[in-house]
């Protein structure tokens, strides 16, 4: 069987169950280990029976289990960098390539002429920890993470990608009493509690999914036991929920009256990123 008739029977077989389609081009680039200019190349090439069982075995876990294309390939792209993923982690989504991005710029304009200490709250696979450390020149960075098993593959992508950032385990600010941020980034759960989700999305771990009756509990929790943990003039960073954004506003104005509240659009228009300058307090 070709490679062009291999992908065709697997569309339809993945169309008939309401899938994306692009997942089996996906799929058979990672088993054959070629990149999608290969991939046209070979479109008319026969393939071989151990590959034809690979991607057959991989089109089985999508199909049957629904299981995410990320978990079967155990690769995601972010920022330009491949991070390891597992059912342990979130996968990282291109919303939160955009908030790194921000912040990269945020740390070259404001902070450029000193050293500065981020935290990376609930920090998952690492992908936001990580990609500071490697794209600021002057940030030590530290992430923390309630889940002992996505620690485990933050530290593995950490040291794959050689970052620097230091770990710690448990919830929110509790593994860095007595320490000072000058900036302080989080993309927590904020899916409200009972809410219907995608069939590939129920095999990610619901601790990184879920965030309270309204989606809000941990942006509360974050923002208000953040005084003891910012800087003065430090800068609070949050990815959230596209129809939160006028909640976000006053819990930030709640806890920092005298900040200043930036917000701002995704790619897609939709309400995303809310930045908390706190200034002096």
């Amino acid at each position: 069987m070709t490679y062009k008739n291999l992908l065709k029977l697997a569309e339809k077989d993945i169309e008939k169950v309401g899938l994306e389609v692009d997942v089996a081009k996906f799929l058979l680039m990672h088993y054959a280990d070629i990149s999608v200019q290969e991939l046209y190349l070979r479109l008319n090439q026969e393939v071989g029976p151990h590959l034809q069982d690979q991607f057959n075995e991989g089109l089985s876990l999508y199909i049957n289990e629904k299981r995410p294309l990320q978990y079967i390939t155990g690769k995601q792209s972010f920022y330009g960098h491949e991070f390891y993923v597992n059912s342990d982690v979130l996968i990282p989504r291109w919303e939160t390539e955009e908030l790194v991005e921000m912040l990269v710029i945020y740390v070259d304009t404001h902070f450029s002429d000193k050293n500065i200490n981020i935290l990376d709250i609930g920090t998952g696979s690492g992908c936001i920890g990580v990609t500071l450390s490697k794209e600021t020149y002057n940030s030590t960075v530290v992430a923390t993470d309630i889940s002992e098993k996505a620690l485990k593959v933050a530290q593995k992508n950490s040291e794959k990608l050689e970052a620097n950032v230091k770990f710690l385990h448990g919830d929110l600010f509790e593994p860095v009493k007595n320490m000072k941020f000058d900036m302080i980034v989080s993309n927590p759960p904020y899916i409200p509690d009972g809410e219907e989700i995608g069939p590939t999305v129920i095999h990610e771990p619901e601790v990184a999914l879920y965030g309270g009756d309204k989606g809000l509990d941990f942006y509360e929790r974050i923002i208000r036991e953040s005084v003891d943990y910012i800087k003065p003039n430090g800068l609070i960073a949050f990815e959230h929920a596209y129809n939160t954004k006028s909640e976000l506003h006053e819990l930030a104005l709640k806890y920092y009256p005298k900040a200043s509240v930036m917000q701002f659009q995704d790619l897609s228009k939709r309400d995303r990123f809310t930045f908390i300058e706190v200034g002096e307090f």
